[in-house]
């Protein structure tokens, strides 16, 4: 059976394993009350006084995202953050500012489902990919008792209802924020595959759910890995599925931070335990069209038994190189995607009516463009400047198939013993701290995607970014003398520290 709907459930205490909570016995409900900007304590202990399901992310302290930023690190290449630093391609802009010149709508309310041009544009251009069932829902059900392996649904042609299977939201995390307020109860947990996308822990804990993190296990030889090398902990990860308040899984491919763009056999596997355990599976697919080295993104709401299930995210932000516009979207079942447009009207009513409008131009327009093969090779030639720096510098790194990040062993790196660093750094983060000082890179400490028991497994570990400088000079060329460039030679100078 499906995951059914549910509604949002009421604010209540928010417990994980990766956060502690702050208590103060003056409060009724353990939280510690804010001061007023003057410093005072405040006499309004109700006024002030939070609630507990945010009361972990308020007090932990400063996070990886204002820790590792050029306002930091003004002297630094930033190779850190994944955004971009050019804009989008020009006949994305310029339906964009022609939208804005010549029409009205465009500058006020969207219905909440979605600009109907957008939902219209990805149901015709992205619909096919999912292998929508042509029969009823109740007829999707796969049955994996008798150790059948569920198989990719052949295309017959059915499209996705623009009504029913489509939502627009603020960006890809608007999405899945919507999606967890919509399913979970307080005490549901939802795995993670470790690393992860740090975002999904608040959007579960603010829910009053709890992560359950399950690690992807690196190669044992680092050098020369690929990120297909990183492998799911398959019994781990059944064992967490078999937890009475296991409810549901965030899945991302092409991974960030990793860069693995999961394969069929592993979908299938995966999808093999989500059906056993019947758990609803929110598919993270924003890099669904950055895989790199003829590698093929397969979704796995494609595959028998998983569209009813799925509910699939993604990001007209990663596709385009507009991370500003916040134009995500969620596709699955009617049953699915219903409460993820209730939490969304509630939450921020609609979306950038005019961003929208350009994004679905922009779908409809990038086949025609041969964009999404030139922006491919583009950042095939941005990975290669990168990569080609940390081999002339010595540092192994797992060769990424999709997204934009670089994982880095940086585990030969000598950090002397008396090197000063501030006194409210994380230790954890000393080596992202470390780089961006000496070589003036800032990198993003792997750490920051990982579990407070998964940190020893990746405390030598460092994300790079390569969606930087994009070519001018031609076809797949990066521009010299870019970010990428310069980041590559300052890294360089770490080789004295090698050990």
């Amino acid at each position: 059976m499906a995951p059914t709907s549910a509604a949002a459930g009421s604010s209540a205490s928010a417990s994980s394993s990766a956060t502690t909570t702050t208590t103060n016995n003056n409060n009724n409900n353990g939280t510690s009350a804010p001061s007023p900007p003057n410093g005072n304590p405040s006499n309004h202990s109700r006024i002030g006084t939070i609630t507990q399901r945010i009361t972990a992310e308020a007090t932990r302290g400063p996070d990886v995202w204002s820790t590792f930023n050029p306002l930091v690190f003004p002297e630094c290449v930033n190779l850190g953050q994944g955004f971009m630093n050019w804009s989008p391609p020009s006949f994305v802009r310029g339906a964009l500012e022609q939208a804005s010149k010549e029409r009205v709508d465009v500058h006020h309310y969207s219905h909440p489902k979605g600009r109907p041009a957008l939902r219209q544009a990805l149901a015709k251009q992205v619909g096919e990919s999912y292998r929508k069932p042509t029969n009823d829902e109740s007829q999707d059900d796969f049955d994996v008792s008798s150790g059948a392996v569920p198989q990719q649904r052949a295309d017959k042609g059915v499209g996705l209802d623009v009504e029913t299977e489509i939502q627009v939201t603020a960006g890809a995390n608007g999405a899945i924020y919507c999606a967890m307020t919509a399913f979970l109860e307080p005490g549901d947990e939802v795995i993670f595959l470790s690393p992860h996308f740090d975002q999904y822990e608040c959007e579960v804990t603010f829910m009053g759910g709890k992560p359950i993190y399950v690690p992807l296990l690196p190669p044992k030889e680092t050098k020369g890995s690929r990120a297909r090398d990183w492998k799911v902990d398959w019994d781990a990860l059944e064992k967490a599925f078999q937890r009475p308040k296991c409810k549901a899984i965030i899945f991302n491919t092409p991974h960030n931070p990793l860069g693995k763009v999961f394969s069929l056999e592993e979908l299938q596997r995966l999808a093999v335990l989500c059906i056993k355990y019947d758990q609803l599976v929110l598919a993270d697919e924003v890099y669904d069209v950055l895989t790199f080295d003829d590698q093929k993104h397969i979704r796995i709401a494609s595959l028998q038994g998983m569209w009813n299930r799925t509910i699939t995210v993604g990001s007209g932000g990663k596709t385009f190189a507009a991370t500003g516009w916040r134009i995500g979207w969620a596709v699955g079942p009617a049953h699915l995607i219903k409460p993820v447009l209730v939490v969304h009207t509630r939450i921020t009513f609609c979306t950038n009516s005019l961003a929208a409008e350009a994004c679905a131009v922009g779908l409809n327009q990038a086949g025609k463009e041969g964009f999404y093969a030139l922006q491919v090779r583009e950042y095939e030639a941005r990975r290669k400047v990168l990569c080609d720096a940390l081999d002339a510098l010595g540092l192994p790194y797992t060769l990424p198939e999709g997204a934009y990040f670089i994982m880095v062993d940086a585990s030969a790196l000598q950090v002397p013993k008396d090197y000063p660093f501030p006194s409210d750094l994380q230790p954890h983060y000393r080596l992202g701290y470390f780089v961006a000082k000496e070589a003036q890179v800032v990198s993003i400490p792997a750490t920051a995607f990982v579990s407070k028991e998964h940190v020893p497994i990746f405390e030598k570990w460092l994300r790079l970014s390569f969606c930087k400088d994009v070519g001018v000079g031609g076809e797949g060329e990066v521009e010299k003398g870019g970010q990428l460039e310069q980041g590559g030679q300052r890294l360089l100078t770490l080789k004295k520290f090698l050990q």
